[in-house]
């Protein structure tokens, strides 16, 4: 993947040409999608996706006469820092509220986008064309946001999903629930192996104690190198990579620190209950931040878990 801060005026307006006629064909999906159940809605979806074709067009004759008929293929998997878009728009029935939190999202990174580029750019042309677009994408921000008011009464809207907090979900509640995930379920395996191996409380509480800092540095470096956050909004790389490694100890830890414990047994049972608590706790950010359906979220996790537990205990008995 390529670094946004790397790439030359003709990459950035071939990169904006593809994200454009992803954005309008995504559009059009929603519109179909929605047809039947939200007319109005579906209008203004394929109004949005006309403007996102307009500006399309706009791209290629400014590209045309800069640079001639030749478009490399630059997509926006293949820049660092733009957020991984959920396929929704292949869902049947389309639910309203997946298609407004998308659009918001879409709109919101589009236009960071077509900001930094046009910061970045040094043609006039390139720059107020780029800087017109911006414009263009936060009136598409607003309609998303809007939709909201037409489709919902006020008294089950959640107030809390804007654009912005959903990208603030990515900087912090996602790279934070994956170093939880991770602790709370990595360190399983070895600890309780060292444990029912050894049948020391503290020998079992060392072996804890590395593996939970061994798997939050790793995590923290993993998350820190994975995305420079230049487009997303998800910030800092560092702030991120800390976040992820933070939490990762933090899972690892919350089933060690029993075996400071003496008693064996009783560490044991202690750290058990926390490894319950831990699962459900992670089973819960899932459905409340990630979208993921309750009942999905803790069979997933608590299979995952129950399975390195069992590991652990079987290969320490061994």
């Amino acid at each position: 993947m390529k670094n946004f801060s790397e790439l030359t005026e003709q990459e950035l307006l071939a990169l904006a040409i593809s994200l454009e006629e992803e954005d309008a064909r995504i559009y059009d999906d929603f519109a179909e999608g929605l047809r039947e159940q939200y007319a109005a809605s579906a209008k203004l979806f394929r109004d949005m996706s006309a403007e996102e074709n307009q500006h399309r067009h706009h791209l290629l004759d400014l590209y045309h006469a800069k640079f001639g008929d030749h478009i490399p293929l630059i997509r926006r998997q293949d820049i660092r820092g733009f957020v991984e878009r959920k396929p929704v728009w292949l869902s049947r029935p389309l639910g309203i509220q997946a298609v407004r939190r998308q659009a918001e999202i879409m709109e919101a990174e589009t236009k960071r986008f077509y900001v930094r580029a046009a910061r970045q750019s040094t043609d006039t042309a390139v720059r107020q064309l780029l800087g017109d677009l911006a414009a263009a994408e936060r009136r598409h921000e607003t309609m998303a946001e809007g939709l909201e008011d037409k489709l919902f009464p006020p008294d089950v809207l959640n107030a809390e999903t804007e654009a912005e907090r959903r990208l603030f979900v990515l900087q912090i509640v996602q790279p934070g629930l994956a170093g939880l995930m991770d602790g709370s379920v990595s360190t399983l395996a070895p600890l309780f192996a060292a444990a029912f191996a050894t049948q020391v409380s503290w020998d079992a509480f060392l072996v804890g104690l590395a593996a939970s800092i061994g798997a939050g540095i790793s995590m923290g470096f993993a998350e820190a190198l994975s995305d420079n956050g230049s487009l997303t909004g998800r910030g800092s790389p560092w702030l991120r990579g800390l976040v992820c490694g933070l939490m990762t100890c933090v899972g690892g830890l919350g089933h060690t620190l029993p075996y400071l414990i003496p008693s064996f047994n009783l560490a044991t049972m202690v750290s058990g209950g926390i490894v319950v608590l831990e699962l459900a706790a992670i089973s819960w950010i899932r459905n409340r931040f990630m979208d993921t359906p309750l009942v999905a979220a803790a069979f997933q996790v608590m299979v995952g878990g129950i399975l390195v537990f069992l590991t652990g205990i079987l290969i320490g008995s061994s």
